[in-house]
């Protein structure tokens, strides 16, 4: 044998000692890490129930996720909800051989061994087990080897108990795309306001570029680098023949099209419903718990909570809001002008102070820094120093520079507003508006609110004296001072209220006293039948609020929440049967199995004639009282803010409601399926308009009510009825009361105001 085959056959052996060697090594490790000699691995009961922060999802009556509640905003989709052209570019982008190796690709890793920069050696699977179990790649190369092996050995127990199509799902669930989009569901939404199955191939190629890195491919701060990115992607789709040369060229010059979504809890739809909610669920869970005793999470656990809103009559209502309360703003901020106390009327310098000094100690910043232990000298240093922030404006959050103090001020301008709408037969809230903007005023107008309610409180005293007296809405009492004597129910003093008119004089119907909103017709009816039985059926109709029975809540001198109020007069939409408000029609886990169905709790309050014709004297005030507006058919001029005519010529049974001083406008419209409530007015009682012109609730509330009217009945699929109220058989109650001419109308207005 000569030396030189001699040299050749030591370098053969060498080299597949090398070879072998180095497949025994790996071998050898794989089955030490396999059996936890480089670190715990999960059991098989972890693998099959690996925990997953899953965001519990608010649905509403028609079938759109309008929110959620969440630690990681996750919600997860099956395989069959994904679009082809997502799975296609996800193997053709991350693993070509997916469906070719079982958890680990060699040829994939000897490439990245021998050729660096080729591509990643990770598999789809690797770096689901990565995302599950073995965290985020160490920067140690030790830990990184042990990292790696563990990898693949968790890897390879995924190929063995999911299926290709489960481990691309959960892959594609579990990473986080940034912006609050964890899971692909999410993704598709907040980039794209999509659910995955519509995406685009374009869309789910950007999505799948951002799988190598979301936070330097983050479209929102580096579109250019991100497009970039989706051409790669597309590229990548070529090559594996799933789309064809001619589509890639043209879907590269596409824009990225991004429909930014946001789904924190300060945007999108219903934020102050959902904020109740979330109150609602937290005691929810404490006396329902899971099988095992264990309490549910509702940020982690993945409930589905199925509720009454509609989202498009909640879209309708915070657009109706909106609308009219820009211009009502704009109309407030030119009077205020004019005012040397703005944005207050009737207080002194002191009183003002007093009102800003409360803002200061209620704000979070106040409390923060008493916390942090400052002085009381600091903390007003810190509150007159001016610094960046960003504040609300009906045209947009504007950037500025002002001192905290100077922000107080600023955000006392504003007026605020709320509307509820409920589905009487059934007591689904349908809509429900908190406020203007959630994410700058945090007061619920709707239920934690409860303000004065005016002449709005009338119907309960009129229903009153019709379901206890058998009185008609063409019965008449005289229009004059009407007092109840010192002593009489309690009152320490003897009570004689004026017509905000001062007009008085003959009789009047009971339609015209209700229309007209006469005061000396209230307390003379509340006398016949006394506070106590006024309260008694407000209470049964819904208002859950203590009332003192005192005569002067004849003229609504009482201070109630919008919830309560929107309740109680759906009982008279519902011939006198009050069906308890419901937000929640069902609960679910995260499998579907259903925890709690809610079904409606109703109690009879009035009887059906008594509650038509409570009605029949509420649509007077629409005919011919301050609720007339609503009728207007002329186009200069129409409502005295909005400038439009609303022309509604369907049943309208409604009650406007003022109160001292124009602090608070309220607004009651029914029609037979749908009760409707506004309040308007400042945050603080100082804060209003000078004249009741603008003052009124037939200004500051109604329009709203008109505007979500309007476009409820725009959309023919709501089914929002057009109808008259329906008539109980053998109505022994007489409603058709004379008409008086438009001239004794006139005369005869009390005018809506109740001091």
């Amino acid at each position: 044998m000569t030396k030189k085959t001699a040299n050749f056959r030591k370098y053969i052996v060498w080299f597949w000692g090398i070879v072998l060697g180095g497949f025994t090594i790996i071998i050898l490790l794989f089955y030490i890490a396999s059996i936890g000699g480089l670190g715990t691995l999960p059991t098989f009961q972890e693998l099959e129930n690996f925990e997953n922060n899953l965001a519990t999802e608010v649905i509403s009556s028609d079938g759109v996720t309008i929110g959620k509640y969440a630690k990681e905003n996750r919600t997860p989709v099956n395989f069959k909800d994904l679009p082809e052209n997502l799975v296609n570019a996800l193997v053709a982008t991350e693993d070509e051989r997916f469906y070719e190796h079982s958890g680990i690709d060699f040829r994939g890793t000897a490439r990245a061994i021998f050729k660096p920069g080729s591509g990643g050696a990770s598999t789809i699977t690797q770096q689901l087990a990565r995302m599950l179990f073995t965290g985020e790649k160490s920067r140690n190369p030790i830990e990184r080897i042990k990292q790696k092996l563990k990898e693949w050995v968790v890897a390879t127990k995924l190929e063995k108990q999911y299926t290709k199509q489960e481990i691309i799902a959960m892959y594609l669930n579990k990473y986080d795309f940034l912006n609050q989009a964890v899971g692909i569901r999410s993704a598709a939404r907040i980039y794209f306001g999509k659910e995955p199955k519509e995406l685009e191939i374009q869309e789910s190629a950007m999505l799948v570029g951002m799988l190598k890195n979301s936070s330097y491919f983050n479209p929102l701060r580096r579109e250019e680098l991100v497009k970039q990115r989706r051409n790669v992607v597309l590229l990548q789709m070529t090559k594996n023949d799933f789309i064809t040369e001619g589509e890639k060229i043209n879907l590269q010059q596409l824009p990225l099209n991004i429909d930014y979504t946001p789904e924190s809890h300060d945007e999108g739809y219903a934020t102050y419903f959902r904020t109740h909610l979330q109150k609602i669920m937290r005691n929810w869970v404490k006396n329902n718990p899971k099988p095992n005793g264990e309490q549910y999470d509702i940020f982690s656990d993945g409930l589905k909570i199925f509720v009454t809103i509609d989202s498009r009559m909640q879209q309708y209502a915070e657009e109706a809001v909106e609308e009219h309360m820009a211009n009502l703003q704009e109309s407030f901020f030119r009077e205020q002008k004019r005012n040397k106390t703005a944005p207050f009327y009737d207080i002194d310098q002191s009183q003002i102070d007093g009102i800003y000094d409360r803002a200061r100690k209620n704000s979070e910043r106040y409390k923060r820094l008493k916390i942090h232990g400052k002085s009381e000298k600091e903390i007003k240093k810190i509150f007159n120093t001016k610094t960046p922030m960003k504040v609300f404006s009906w045209k947009g959050d504007k950037d500025t520079i002002m001192s905290p103090n100077d922000s107080i001020k600023y955000y006392k301008y504003f007026l605020r507003s709320g509307l509820l709408s409920i589905e009487p037969q059934t007591g689904h809230i349908k809509a429900w508006v908190g406020g203007i903007n959630n994410k700058h005023f945090k007061y619920d107008a709707v239920a934690q609110q409860k303000r004065q309610v005016g002449s709005t409180f009338k119907p309960f005293v009129y229903a009153t004296a019709i379901n206890q007296l058998r009185m008609s809405p063409c019965d008449e009492l005289p229009n004059i001072r009407y007092t109840i004597p010192k002593g009489k129910y309690g009152i320490p003093e003897a009570w004689t209220p004026d017509n905000s008119n001062n007009e008085y004089g003959g009789m009047l119907t009971l339609k015209d006293g209700l229309a007209g909103s006469v005061n000396t017709i209230s307390a003379n009816l509340i006398d016949k039948v006394s506070p106590e039985n006024v309260v008694r059926l407000a209470k049964a109709a819904g208002i859950e609020t203590e009332i003192q029975p005192n005569p002067s809540i004849a003229l609504g001198a009482v201070d109630l929440s919008l919830l309560e109020m929107v309740s109680a007069y759906s009982t008279f939409a519902n011939k006198g049967l009050r069906v308890k408000p419901m937000i929640i029609t069902r609960i679910e886990d995260k499998n579907g199995t259903v925890l709690k169905d809610f079904r409606p709790q109703t109690q009879e309050v009035l009887s059906e004639e008594s509650a038509y014709v409570i009605l029949n004297l509420l649509e007077g005030v629409t005919q011919s009282g301050s609720g007339i507006r609503l009728r207007s058919t002329y186009t200069s001029g129409g409502d005295a803010v909005t400038g439009f005519p609303y022309k509604f010529t369907n049943a309208i049974a409604g009650k406007t409601g003022t109160t001292q001083n124009q602090s608070d406008g309220w607004f009651m419209g029914i029609v037979p399926n749908l009760v409707t409530g506004v309040w308007t007015g400042g945050e603080d009682r100082a804060t209003h308009f000078f004249g009741i012109t603008k003052g009124q609730g037939a200004t500051m509330a109604l329009p709203s009510w008109a505007l979500f009217m309007r476009k409820c009945y725009e959309d023919k699929n709501l089914n929002i009825s057009k109808e008259d109220f329906e008539k109980p058989e053998n109505l022994s109650i007489n409603i058709n009361c004379q008409e008086k001419s438009q001239e004794d109308k006139n005369s005869i207005s009390g005018g809506d105001t109740d001091f």
